[in-house]
Formats: structure tokens, sequence, C-alpha cells
């Protein structure tokens, strides 16, 4: 386990922009940054990172927290993981304690998939190059293809020796369990013996966006025709093909530099491209472009250029993927590379300016790709034609931005020689029957809401702990948010800090709160207080306990907005935080007014009682403390309706 010290000294030194911004494209905005969220399909960015508190906030997830949490939900890291991913980073020395065994114990199966695929990658880079077989077979082809030492080295190229449990026996030499090894799917398991799955094989590691090896492919050396040439890891809880892209935690730097990605097909193309210079270029790995792959490249840039070699089969399969980027409001080009070259062969012959310059100059706008391939079929066949334009105008119909669709139907209009408003008006009924189809799939009333519904749960014992509540989350709002802030009081001489105020008010009226989180907070701000220390963000934004982290996030990122009707009135109204001097007292006021109400309830219900039992002493003392707790309640009501008597 990581050390206290260890883990303060990596929350000091990470940057929390610099760590998002290898997973996100972030603009400056103010004194925070913006960007599309990572963790949903947006088009407006509503995803926040706030450098001075140290913590991110999606708006459109709902998901916050610091740069630990951040690294735990977008690469599924653990925390130790997480740590230890920062601390790799920023060249930390990680401290760490022996683990029990019951923490060996709660290493769950992604933990224990990912050491495998680890071990796996060091064992194909060492026969690569150490081993006889390797080199005489594998490095020599590599290197008869071109690819140097440097970008082997850095794309991580091995090999699984053409002997069936070569890796599998490391593996079980060296602990790992069978059940593990099965689901890496580094080995496959037949009649209770294991076998390499990709023995034989050039081996391309694939790497996760933190670099963490989360599956493989394997290239055949053998010329068996009834051989695959490519085999992938199979589905695991680490490895999801649809969900990756090859080459994507090389390329992300560049990516963003640049603002364009490159989609090539395999990983050889990557590579190719890297050691030309290139380096903004992934590859789907073969399979169908995906949603899922699609959304990724737009986490770090909305300009996408898709590259083909000539085989025109192969580009005709390949065009729904182009449906489904500009269904995701990316700006896509296409670049088809002359007859007989693919990106590998192609950028071989070029230097990296001259092949930066090829693409930038014979790249196309979709539409001009499309039509330019399928016209070749259609030709002076009118229902040929007819076919093409339906195809063409159903890509134009995908793209969600309205001016953006209006500029291609444009170009559509200029290409194909068809009357404009023509198109505009095939463009919407396509978009009008998808919107149709969407509202119809969805299931109905009575398909959701069961006929028979089960027994309510007590409403009244429910709303009154929601209600509760309330008053003690803006009383813990005031106290993380303002608690350094100053306070002059007009009963007092000298000044008194929002958290001191608050504090003393609470612990004079001999109240507690009854959230265990706002407690815990209220508690270490006391002892923060005690020890003469300031409140910081960072201390909450940071605490051990994950609770108050996520509650210190939702505090800092809340917003507090004014109805339009109240702007149009010209309403003065004061949000929280304006005028502490104000906000504060009110806020404990609120808080003392919810208990003195719930006290005079309860008083209530206890005189009933005792009348019935003909206590008439009893009832008397409790109509003393009723009467009471009333003159109480009206005094709070009269300084709740006015100004109070703090002023900042």
């Amino acid at each position: 386990m990581i050390d206290k010290e260890t883990i303060g000294r990596i929350f000091d030194t990470a940057d929390i922009v610099e760590v998002i911004s290898e997973f996100v494209q972030l603009k400056k905005a103010g004194a925070n940054y913006k960007g599309l969220s990572p963790f949903a399909n947006e088009k407006t960015p509503s995803f926040m990172v706030s450098p001075s508190k140290g913590i991110f906030k999606d708006f459109s997830s709902g998901k916050g927290g610091n740069v630990v949490s951040f690294l735990m939900e977008i690469e599924k890291l653990t925390y130790p993981d997480a740590l230890r991913y920062l601390a790799k980073k920023y060249n930390i020395e990680i401290v760490e304690k022996e683990k029990t065994e019951e923490d060996i114990q709660q290493e769950n199966e992604r933990e224990s998939l990912l050491v495998i695929s680890s071990f796996a990658n060091k064992f194909f880079i060492d026969k690569l190059n150490k081993n006889a077989e390797g080199k005489a077979i594998a490095l020599k082809y590599l290197q008869e293809r071109g690819f140097r030492e440097n970008m082997i080295e850095k794309f991580q190229l091995g090999y699984n020796p053409d002997y069936s449990t070569a890796l599998t026996e490391e593996l079980l030499k060296n602990g790992f369990k069978k059940e593990y090894i099965s689901k890496s799917g580094v080995a496959s398991e037949s009649n209770g013996k294991f076998f390499d799955r990709f023995r034989g094989r050039i081996i391309f590691p694939i790497h996760g966006l933190s670099g963490s090896v989360q599956g493989f492919g394997g290239r055949t050396l053998r010329s068996d025709k009834n051989v695959a040439k490519y085999l992938n890891s199979p589905e695991s809880e680490i490895y999801h093909k649809s969900r990756i892209l090859y080459g994507l935690f090389f390329a992300k730097k560049s990516i963003i530099t640049s603002d364009r990605c490159l989609l090539v097909e395999g990983y050889t193309d990557v590579i190719a491209f890297h050691q030309a210079g290139i380096e903004n270029v992934v590859a789907s790995s073969g399979t169908a472009l995906t949603v899922e792959q699609i959304r990724l490249i737009k986490r770090f840039t909305p300009n996408v250029t898709i590259i083909y070699d000539g085989d025109e089969a192969g580009i005709k399969a390949s065009f729904r993927g182009i449906d489904l980027v500009l269904e995701e409001g990316l700006n896509i080009r296409v670049l088809l590379l002359p007859d007989g070259e693919d990106p590998d062969s192609f950028s071989r012959k070029k230097s990296s300016s001259e092949l930066v310059e090829f693409i930038d100059k014979n790249e196309q706008d979709f539409i001009s790709f499309k039509s330019g391939i399928l016209l070749k079929d259609a030709e002076k066949d009118p229902v040929k034609k007819a076919t093409l334009v339906n195809d063409i105008l159903r890509s134009v119909s995908m793209i969600p931005e309205t001016i953006n669709r209006s500029i291609y139907i444009k170009e559509c209009s200029s290409i194909l020689n068809m009357d404009e408003h023509v198109l505009y008006s095939e463009v919407n009924k396509l978009r009008r029957k998808k919107q149709n189809q969407k509202w119809t799939s969805r299931p109905s009333y009575e398909e959701v809401v069961p006929k028979e519904s089960p027994s309510q749960p007590q409403v009244p014992a429910f709303v009154e702990a929601v209600y509760s509540e309330y008053e003690e989350r803006d009383v813990i709002n005031f106290l993380l948010r303002y608690g350094n802030d100053m306070l002059n009081l007009a009963d007092e001489e000298g000044e008194i800090s929002v958290a001191k105020y608050i504090i003393r008010e609470i612990q004079n009226d001999q109240l507690e709160i009854e959230n265990l989180v706002y407690k815990k907070v209220f508690e270490t701000v006391q002892g923060l207080l005690e020890k003469n220390m300031e409140i910081k963000d960072k201390y909450f934004v940071f605490h051990e306990d994950k609770k108050i982290q996520d509650l210190a996030v939702e505090i800092f990122t809340e917003k507090h907005e004014i109805s339009k009707i109240w702007r149009k009135k010209d309403n003065y109204i004061e949000l929280p935080g304006d005028n502490p001097g104000i906000a504060v007292p009110k806020a404990l006021l609120a808080y003392k007014s919810r208990i003195i109400t719930k006290a005079i309830k309860e008083t209530q219900d206890k005189i009933s009682k005792a009348s019935k039992s003909e206590d008439l002493e009893d009832v008397r003392e409790l109509q003393s403390q009723f009467i009471n707790l009333k003159e109480i309640q009206m005094l709070i009501s009269r300084q709740l309706g006015a100004r109070t008597i703090i002023s900042p």
C-alpha cells in the first residue's frame, strides 16, 4: 500500500490540466478550462477543469472529482493504480507498505488481467530481441519491411515463439492463476491444457489511453492461406476492440497540436507514418469503425481524415463508417492513395513534408469523394444515378448541425447538377423519417409502468429527512467555500472568520449535524481551526474519504443562476456568496428554524399523549416548552424576513 506522505506528494505535484489534456482537448475559459465530455456524447462543451481547485466537473454526466478520480473513471483504474500512474508521470518514487494477505485477495479481475498483459508484453519483447528464433525470423522480417529499431522499441513490438506453450509456461512459473491467464486472452484452453494464442506471430501490443497494455494483435509469418493473417485478443474485462484505437496513446498529443486525426486501417500503417514523422495517426485495427472509436477521436479533435488505398470494394464497404463520423458531428475529409499503394508503402516513398503536402492537396470532402466513386457506376443510367443521389443525401442527413448540412447540400447541388430546393426537401424527409423511427421504437407507457405497483413508502418521513438535510448542506457549503472570509460583527469588536462564526453558533446552541458526511466535514474544519490552519479547497478535494471528495467537488462546482423572469423585472437578488455577512447568518437561521420546527412538532405530539394520560404536571411543562419554542420560531422568522444585523 502507498504511504500517506507519498500520496500527498503526488497530489501536490500532479497538474490536473496537464493530465486531463492527455484524454480531452481543453480550451482556456477564464480561470478554468473547458472541453467536450469524455463520459457523454455532447456537442456543446460542459466539461470543466479548475486548476486552482484541482478538480473537474462534467455537467453532462454529473461526474466530478480530482485528478485521481478522473483517471479511475476514464481508465477504470483502481485508486492505487491511478496514484502509480501519476507517480510514474511525475517521477515520484513510490513508498509502499508490504501488502497483507487481505490486500492481495482484494486485487480484482481487471488488475490481474492488466498485470498478465504487462508480463506478456515484456515476454514478447524479450523473445523478439534476445531469442534466436525471434531474431532470425521476426526481427529480420520487421527490418526487411523497413521498420527502424527506434520504431520497434517505441511501439513495443514483440514475438511469441512458435512453440505451443512458451508464454503459458512462463506465466504459470511466475504464479499467475490459470483462470486469469485464460481470461486475459494470451492463451486458450482445450481439454484442460493451455496453448499460447499468438504462437509463431509478431506481436503488436494495443495500449489504452494511459499507456497500459490492454490487448494484442498478432501477425502470422506463415504463408499458409488457412491461417488468419492477423489475430486479435478476444473481448475481456480490459480489452474491447470496438472501444479502442491502435496508436492513440502515441498520437493524442500530436492530434491536439495539429487539431486533426488521420485514420488508417492497420498496425503497420500507423508505425510507418510515425517513422515518416507524422504522429497524429490512429488505426481501427482492421475492424469496422464504431461509434465508440469515433467518440474517442472527438475527445481530441473534431477534424478527421480517413486514408484509403485504391481498393474500391473496400472503400464502398467503409461508407457506413463515414456516415457514423458525420452523425457524431465531426468534420470529415477523405484521402484516396494512388493505385497499388497503402499508407505503409506510400509513406516510405515520401519525406515527412512531402507526405503532409500530399495529404493537404489531395484530401477531399466526403461529398466529392463519395460522388466520384459512385458516379463511375452510374454513368448515364438514371436509375443508378437516383440511387447514388439517395445514398449521398442519406449521408448529408446524418449531419447534426444545420449550417453544415446547408453547405453540403449546396455542394451536392453543384456536383450532381440538381435543384438545391429539391435536395433540401429530400434531406428533411430523411431526417423526419429517422426521428419518427426513434419515437416509434420507444416503449409505451404501459410497457414501462407495471399495472400493479407495490405499496408505496411512507412519504412524510422521507420528505422530512430530505428537507432537513438541505439546510445542513447549505451550512457546509458556506463552511467550505467561504470559511476563510472575514465578517465584521455589529455587536462585537473586531472580525471573525465565517468558519469560526458557524462553528461557534452551532456549538453555543448545542446542535449536532445529522448527516454523517457533513458532520465529518464540520469536525474536520473544527480541527483545522484548532490548529490555526487555513481551510484549503485541496484538503477536501483530495481527502482520503471518497464521500468527502465527492461532496467537495459538488460544492466547488455548483452554479447559482437567476431566473430569466426575475432578470427581466430588474429585481435585486443576492446569490449565495455575494454577501457572506448576510447569507451566512441567514443559512444558520434557516438551519435553526428547521430544527425548531421539528422540535415544535415533537412537543405537540408529546402534549397530545400526556393529555390522554391526564398527567397535568407533564402537560404544563410541555406547554411551557411549546410556548418557548414558538417564541424562538417567531424571532427567527422575523430575522429571516429582514436584513441580518451582521455586516461584511
